[in-house]
């Protein structure tokens, strides 16, 4: 892969000075300490008298790791047998649809479940805890409401976690976007854990619904549960958590506070704060990545660090499915 990426920067006459970071997903052959392909680009760096590139893993397969802690294994093998035994029987799955059809079901089928998409848990579970009344009716099973309760909470952060997969995907978002929504979906795991401690559901509509249904709500598993995908996002996140002040001073140069910022910074922090012209420029392309390269190329000479640290920021990406390789002018 080294000689590739040296071959292919080779061809379209890129400095290797001008790369900024590599994005992975972590396996072996990327990271290990002496061949990986990580370190193999750290060593050709350091020969060219270059800046490490940071090296992140990528967000979005970190967020899927995270969320396969909660295994909820009883839950899983029961829904995919009974999605399983309906689908893969003709007469059976027709009947079913019939069946749907007849009393007015708010759908019309239960979905396949495929570990390969990202998000077809979440739908899968979805799906099978709105049909579960039919489905019951149908199989003449799911008569445990200990299961049934397992079923909605893992319909809830199933769902939760599905946003948050959404928030970090598209062109064109900035890293330091993505991680603020995966920050901010860990002060809302601390909050939804507290609260299910204190057995108030308003997030959880799920297992509300179970709830009035007159099955009785224990939440000792599910605190459990948050605490397991907390340490998960703290451990699984902690290479974007280094890069956490940078980040922030990317994000709102204007308000960082200048003790906090590399010394080599700070007198330039200081005269882009207290002067206006730049500032209005920046609050009008705050949240627009093309307005916001706009103003970085136009920040005047006298900026040449922080110019070359936002320029090397704004040229990360969080996700491989944008780019392994990360470069700036």
């Amino acid at each position: 892969m080294f000689q590739v990426l040296s071959d292919s920067l080779e061809k379209a006459a890129l400095s290797w000075k001008s790369l900024v970071g590599i994005t992975t997903d972590c396996a072996p052959s990327m990271i290990g300490r002496k061949n990986g392909l990580v370190a193999l680009v750290q060593k050709k760096l350091e020969e060219e008298g270059a800046d490490s590139a940071i090296s992140l893993h990528c967000i979005i397969h970190q967020q899927a790791l995270c969320s396969r802690c909660l295994k909820f294994d009883n839950v899983m093998s029961v829904v995919v047998k009974c999605i399983n035994f309906i689908r893969s029987r003709g007469l059976q799955h027709r009947h079913f649809r019939a069946f749907l059809e007849e009393i007015n079901a708010s759908y019309g089928d239960v979905l396949y479940f495929t570990e390969v998409r990202w998000l077809s848990r979440g739908n899968v579970l979805k799906r099978f805890f709105e049909l579960r009344t039919e489905v019951k009716t149908f199989m003449e099973e799911l008569d445990d409401p200990m299961w049934l309760m397992d079923l909605a909470f893992l319909v809830d952060i199933t769902q939760e976690l599905n946003t948050l997969n959404l928030k970090l995907q598209g062109p064109g978002q900035l890293v330091t976007a993505a991680f603020e929504n995966v920050k901010a979906f860990m002060t809302k795991l601390m909050l939804w854990k507290a609260q299910l401690s204190e057995k108030k559901l308003f997030h959880f509509p799920a297992c509300r619904s179970v709830v009035e249904e007159g099955t009785a709500f224990s939440c000792e598993k599910y605190v459990a549960a948050f605490e397991k995908l907390q340490q998960e996002f703290d451990q699984r996140f902690a290479d974007f958590k280094t890069h956490s002040a940078t980040f922030q001073m990317f994000s709102d140069p204007f308000s960082f506070d200048v003790q906090n910022a590399p010394t080599v910074l700070q007198m330039e922090l200081i005269d882009l704060q207290c002067n206006s012209v730049p500032k209005a420029k920046f609050r009008e392309a705050s949240g627009k990545e093309d307005k916001l390269g706009e103003f970085l190329r136009e920040l005047p000479p006298s900026f040449p660090e922080l110019s070359r640290m936002f320029k090397r920021t704004m040229c990360l990406f969080q996700s491989i499915n944008q780019s392994i390789n990360q470069f700036y002018l």
